[in-house]
C-alpha cells in the first residue's frame, strides 16, 4: 500500500501516499536514517517519534532521542491535514499554540509511502530538505531499507545525505 511505480523526478513536486489510514500509521515509529536538520541536530542515537490520532482528526506527535551526553529529550507537536486534504500530505507544529496562525509554525511533514502493514515508512518534505526513514521496530531489513532508499531517490531525493540511526534500546 501506498507504493507507487511512476515516481517523480527532482524537479517535479513529490507524490504522497494515498490512501494512508492515520488510524494504522499512529503508534510508536524507530528511526531508521534522516538527513541531518537543525531540530535534530542534539539527537545521538535512540530516536523514536510516537503518533496518536485525537477525536478532532488532528494528531499527537511526541518525538524522543537520546543525547550524546545520555539525556534523553522530548518534543511534543500536533499535525494536522495539509490544504489538500489528502491524510499523507501532513502539516506538524512543534511550536506553542498561540503561535499555530502563522504559516512559518507549521513544517510539511509527508508520507510518501508505507510498507506492508505499516511496517516502515518513507517520509519526506516537498522542498526534499527533510528526509526519514523510519520502521515499527528497532531494525529494519535490508529489503525494506533498500526499497525505502528507491522510493526516496525516485522522489528526487539525493540518498547519500542519509546519516542512520543507532537504535540502541
Amino acid at each position: 500500500m501506498g507504493l507507487t511505480a511512476a515516481v517523480p523526478a527532482a524537479g517535479q513536486p513529490l507524490r504522497v501516499a494515498q490512501g494512508i489510514e492515520l488510524s494504522r500509521y499512529a503508534g510508536k515509529w524507530y528511526e531508521m536514517a534522516r538527513f541531518p536538520n537543525k531540530l535534530q541536530m542534539h539527537c545521538a542515537e535512540d530516536v523514536i517519534a510516537h503518533y496518536a490520532v485525537r477525536t478532532d482528526g488532528r494528531v499527537d506527535v511526541t518525538n524522543q532521542c537520546r543525547t550524546s551526553d545520555g539525556r534523553v529529550d522530548q518534543a511534543r507537536g500536533i499535525a494536522r491535514k495539509g490544504k489538500s486534504g489528502n491524510s499523507a500530505a501532513l502539516q506538524v507544529r512543534f511550536a506553542p499554540a498561540i503561535l499555530s496562525f502563522l504559516p512559518s509554525a507549521w513544517s510539511d511533514y509527508w508520507i510518501l509511502a508505507v510498507g506492508p502493514d505499516y511496517t516502515w515508512a518513507v517520509v519526506g518534505a516537498p522542498n526534499r530538505e527533510l528526509l526519514w526513514i523510519l520502521s515499527r521496530t528497532p531494525t529494519i531489513s535490508d529489503a525494506s531499507y533498500a526499497q525505502a532508499i528507491e522510493i526516496a531517490k525516485g522522489n528526487g531525493f539525493d540518498p547519500s545525505r542519509l546519516v542512520k540511526t543507532s537504535q540502541k534500546k
